[in-house]
């Protein structure tokens, strides 16, 4: 299968297709024809010989330096030469790909001026694949990802490194790392040189903070669901009831996500004998935990929507600087000429991602931080309902069971909660001309950090929920006894202490890989 990019219509699963699942992509006619049409504006600005800004000039403090065009090539190798300096451990191969698609959508707008030959080698290097080796600091989300961006167009010109398969036609099972040029010569490609105003065009937008984040969107909803579910579990194990979840108590308080977590709950505890049991039992309420599941996750739920909102409009956005417009499409002010009007502006600052990753993180680690209490409910003996055994272990005292699991995921909530929110900082650079920058890409990797955390912790309550449910006499709902069942495949019943940090790393890996989705994707309308 084939994602057709065309600048207007890339949607997240888009990217997820082509980042994880290695989907190829292709360029529409119509874009084409507008990346011809942007491309010839910036010739006419050439030609008039007018200082505008990255198509002659310097870039940032340098701004007033006039470049001969003599130089217009050089400029921009030089660009990409000087601003990859980038640090740290390399992006993964999905984070590689999600910004080369969504670099790629976004040149295809026909605003950058960019010829199409540049465009197709881009496209080659989904196809291929090439994949350029990106180390994952040194943006500041401003001026865009000009550090992580630049490391990946270096391959373009036939420097940097870049991965690309083993095997005669790439049919191996491993990567060779190979600089720029003998990655291109690999799969048939030859190093392109740059013309005036296309190095600026590759490094001027928001494209590593957007894969991230469009990554991020597919991972928390993932996780949202995940957490439904294990909060479903424990609410059945430890006889606690469904009824906070019932829909009338949500209809007068229509919030999104919380209707939907509530839903979630109540779909894959259908049939429960558990909960029906309880129905009319003593014990007038639950704890928070158990009973206000669909307000705390409804809210996670929201934060994720909130950040999809953003993410789709940035997918087929243009976030580069300076942006090529028809002279016709905007008054004299702008600098150009009778054909072409080219505009200096913003549309590189990464806050309007910056803002929603930073939430994101905050409500993640809150929905980490509930599975890591409903745990404890699971583990505690001064919690717990008299059917559990003290931390779930066959022999107490002499054995501890999963006591340190709960020790584990407090730890990991702690973690979540150290993490700064990045987008409300700000470090002036370029001489003081870029004086307020968005540190969009910190909050992206922080974000992801916070997200594999929260995941663990949801994968230790499943983990917990399951051990526990065998003390439980009643049948469980129909989804719920089937996630039993798909943990109970690659998670065995304690029979004697083990390590458990293997159980947690197997339930985190069906969460992961979609198993659990699949698991309970019948139960759910």
């Amino acid at each position: 299968m084939t994602v057709e990019l065309d600048g207007d219509s890339l949607t997240i699963d888009d990217v997820a297709a082509v980042a994880r699942d290695g989907q190829a992509v292709s360029i529409t006619p119509e874009a084409r024809e507008r990346v011809r049409a942007s491309r010839e504006r910036v010739e006419d600005v050439l030609e008039a010989g007018d200082p505008v800004y990255g198509v002659n000039t310097g870039f940032g403090e340098l701004v007033d330096e006039r470049i001969p065009r003599t130089a217009l090539s050089e400029l921009q190798t030089n660009l990409l030469r000087s601003h990859a300096a980038g640090s740290g451990r390399h992006l993964e191969r999905e984070a590689v790909r999600a910004m080369l698609v969504t670099r790629l959508n976004a040149l295809l707008k026909g605003y950058s001026g960019i010829r199409l030959e540049v465009l197709e080698t881009l496209a080659a290097f989904l196809n291929e694949p090439v994949h350029p080796v990106v180390p994952s600091r040194g943006s500041l989300g401003a001026s865009g990802d000009l550090a992580p961006l630049a490391h990946l167009a270096l391959v373009l010109i036939g420097e940097g490194e870049a991965t690309v398969p083993t095997g005669e036609n790439g049919d191996g099972d491993g990567v060779r790392r190979l600089p720029g040029d003998e990655a291109l010569a690999a799969v048939g490609l030859e190093p392109l040189e740059l013309r005036a105003k296309e190095g600026l065009a590759l490094i001027n937008g928001t494209q590593m903070t957007l894969g991230l984040a469009a990554l991020l969107v597919t991972d928390a909803e993932q996780c949202c669901r995940a957490a439904d579910v294990a909060g479903a579990l424990t609410t059945e194990v430890t006889m606690g009831t469904t009824a906070a979840c019932a829909e009338p108590l949500h209809d007068v308080r229509p919030h999104g996500g919380q209707a939907e977590s509530a839903r979630v709950v109540r779909q894959v505890t259908a049939g429960s004998a558990v909960v029906e049991s309880h129905r009319n039992c003593d014990r007038v309420q639950d704890a928070y935990s158990i009973r206000c599941l669909p307000q705390i996750h409804g809210a996670v739920r929201d934060a994720v929507a909130h950040l999809r909102e953003a993410v789709a409009v940035e997918l087929n956005s243009v976030t580069d600087n300076p942006l090529v417009f028809p002279r016709a499409a905007l008054d004299d002010r702008a600098s150009g000429t009778d054909r072409a009007a080219v505009v200096s502006g913003g549309n590189f600052h990464g806050a309007p991602l910056a803002h929603r990753l930073d939430y994101l993180i905050a409500a993640l680690t809150d929905l980490a931080a509930v599975a890591e209490r409903r745990i404890d409910r699971l583990l505690n003996p001064n919690l717990q309902e008299s059917h559990l055994p003290p931390f779930l272990a066959r022999e107490s005292g002499v054995e501890s069971g999963l006591m340190i699991v709960q020790y584990t995921a407090a730890s990991l909530v702690a973690e979540c909660r150290s993490v700064g929110r990045a987008g409300t900082d700000t470090v002036p650079v370029s001489g003081g001309q870029e004086d307020h920058v968005s540190m969009s890409a910190t909050a992206a990797v922080n974000a992801r950090r916070v997200l594999e955390r929260t995941r663990q912790v949801i994968a230790a309550e499943l983990r917990c929920g399951v051990e526990a449910a065998d003390y439980v006499d009643e049948t469980l709902g129909a989804g719920t006894d089937d996630v039993y069942e798909t943990v109970r495949t690659v998670v065995p019943p304690l029979s004697g202490d083990r390590r458990p940090d293997r159980d947690v790393t197997a339930v985190e890996a069906l969460i992961a890989d979609g198993l659990l989705d699949e698991t309970i994707e019948p139960h759910l309308e």
